[in-house]
């Protein structure tokens, strides 16, 4: 049981990452952005590629998959902003290119890396004494960097530009800013942590597939929407945290209605129908809790 659950929290933390991507498109921006459905798969394929093909050092294959996912968040910016598309036609586009881009990324539909050398690898090579646990603290200390970094950033000038383009673009355009580059850059921020993330979930899981972004926004949106019903506040501090607890609390619901969901006929291959079922639970019971909670008595 103990194994389970650090591996349910391991996987929490990695595909924290990617929540904290999609919180910065729907909670901050308010854009309901697909891309990340094709970044997710862009980031495992370049943190794969370049660690199988070119031998590269897997710090550096996840550097450049930031980096290469944030381009694919600039591009649904431009067409939304630029070109005129609606923001969840230009992020369906966007996702659509990205399929064929990561299979020419990779040459083929999926790349092993089980004979690689891969960041997971590496940490529990260099922190051997701390045993099975070396990954997990690994990710955890990554998970709070990212973390910090996104805290300060929001609290400094071009973040709360940013965080303003979302809440009211009216006002803060006419504040003088340039609310279509803010457009641009936290789409480049999000898809660029959710990129980082389908790379880390490559080199922890050991294979990139072409399909294994089907259902990162869903995934992305139960994290946040989970983890906000349960830490109600508008301190960005504090909004961060709930993001990456709810993505570990609902990790831990999958692995346990998938390990013991046998009992009402669930299987290993019904992942997504759970994931589904899961983010239709937190989407209700908030809703409900409110609805009763805060019914007014009668005189």
């Amino acid at each position: 049981m103990v194994a389970l659950l650090m591996h349910a929290a391991e996987q929490g933390l990695v595909y924290g990452i990617a929540a904290l991507g999609v919180f910065i498109s729907y909670r901050i921006l308010r854009f309901p952005d697909l891309t990340v459905d094709g970044s997710f798969v862009t980031g495992a394929a370049i943190a794969s590629s370049l660690v199988v093909l070119q031998g590269l050092d897997p710090v550096v294959a996840l550097a450049v998959a930031f980096a290469v996912g944030s381009l694919a968040g600039v591009l649904t910016g431009l067409l939304n902003t630029r070109l005129g598309i609606t923001d969840l036609l230009a992020g369906v586009l966007s996702m659509i290119m990205l399929y064929s881009i990561n299979l020419r990324i990779m040459g083929r539909p999926n790349i092993s890396l089980l004979r690689a050398e891969t960041i997971t690898r590496s940490i529990t090579a260099l922190f051997a004494p701390l045993g099975s646990a070396a990954v997990l603290v690994f990710l955890a200390g990554i998970v709070l960097f990212i973390k910090l970094v996104l805290d300060f950033f929001f609290k400094t000038e071009v973040g709360l530009a940013l965080r303003a383009t979302g809440d009211n673009e009216a006002m803060i355009t006419a504040q003088g800013v340039n609310t279509k580059t803010m457009k641009v850059a936290g789409l480049a921020l999000s898809n660029g942590l959710v990129a980082l993330s389908g790379g880390l979930v490559a080199h922890y899981s050991g294979f990139a597939d072409v399909g294994m972004g089907i259902g990162t926004i869903v995934t992305g949106l139960a994290a946040v929407i989970l983890g906000g019903s349960l830490i109600r506040s508008r301190r960005v501090g504090w909004m961060t945290a709930s993001v990456l607890l709810g993505s570990l609390i609902y990790r831990i619901a999958v692995m346990f209605a998938l390990r013991y969901g046998y009992v009402i006929g669930f299987q290993a291959s019904d992942l997504k129908l759970v994931t589904s079922l899961l983010v239709i639970v937190a989407l209700v019971v908030p809703a409900l809790r409110d609805r009763f909670v805060r019914r007014p008595k009668p005189c």
